[in-house]
């Protein structure tokens, strides 16, 4: 419960929109019901929603009815709680599918596992996140790591996070890593914010970003940036290798030329397809 009230007061303290006559209320609150709902909350009461949403009880009844109608939320049997619906997973899977990098460079991904690494990812910027839009791995089951196109993870922590930070401004950096609180996942993991900005310079300065053991024990990742033809971030590329698989001065001079070559035959597809994102 106190995840909901921590949740319900961010809402009431963000900023209302810059011209309210262009809002439509009603369907910013139904998305403020769907919003409640997290990985950590992702079964919630009437109750729940409401304060989440900062809501009226009668309020959010009459949207979770509607949007239980719709098939976006489905109520959990011998229960009062809801849950969201298939409808919000096929939205999602038409963003990550559609109109993005990910079909281009899924069957690029294939190529490096697992003669160069044990998963190979493609990842871009949300916020203080990292959204995972493509994943192709093998032989990392004991790990149990659930990286599902969709998945998010804390930008700070992650080679894939590190190396699209570093090529933002300094003060966007810092509004996207203080965005959201830091924790250690691992003894390895950096929490500091002017140890973060240091990390990303030298991210930038070598075009590679590297992480062994900070987001997830037993894991060493490289990690590159694509960009557009602006010379924006618009993405990034990964690969992954379970450590004893190979020590870190071995995975990186193996596997680093062959996650630049990929990345660049993607960037290259990118810019000639025009995408931006």
């Amino acid at each position: 419960m106190a995840k909901v009230e921590k949740k319900a007061a961010k809402r009431k303290s963000e900023s209302p929109p810059k011209n309210p006559k262009n809002r439509v209320a009603s369907v910013g609150k139904a998305f403020a019901v769907l919003q409640s709902f997290s990985s950590e909350a992702f079964e919630l009461t009437l109750s729940e929603i409401a304060a989440t949403a900062d809501l009226d009880r009668g309020t959010a009844f009459r949207l979770i009815q509607t949007l239980v109608e719709l098939g976006y939320l489905q109520p959990v049997p011998q229960s009062r709680r809801f849950r969201l619906g298939i409808a919000c997973l096929d939205l999602g899977y038409t963003v990550l599918s559609h109109g993005s990098l990910r079909p281009m460079v899924e069957p690029l991904l294939r190529g490096l596992v697992p003669d160069v690494g044990d998963a190979a990812s493609l990842g871009i910027l949300d916020g203080g996140d990292v959204i995972y839009l493509a994943r192709i791995g093998a032989g990392l089951d004991r790990h149990k790591m659930d990286r599902r196109p969709g998945t998010r993870i804390p930008a700070y922590s992650a080679a894939l996070g590190h190396v699209m930070l570093a090529h933002l401004a300094r003060d966007e950096q810092i509004a996207r890593l203080e965005s959201r609180p830091r924790v250690k996942l691992s003894e390895r993991t950096l929490t500091d914010l002017d140890a973060l900005l240091a990390r990303l310079d030298q991210v930038k300065k070598k075009g590679h970003a590297v992480s062994d053991g900070e987001n997830a024990y037993g894991l060493r990742t490289l990690a590159t940036p694509i960009f557009d033809a602006q010379g924006l971030v618009i993405g990034g590329l990964s690969v992954t290798v379970d450590a004893m698989r190979l020590d870190m001065v071995a995975f990186r001079d193996q596997a680093l030329p062959r996650l630049m070559q990929v990345t660049a035959q993607v960037q290259d597809l990118a810019i000639k397809s025009g995408l931006t994102s």
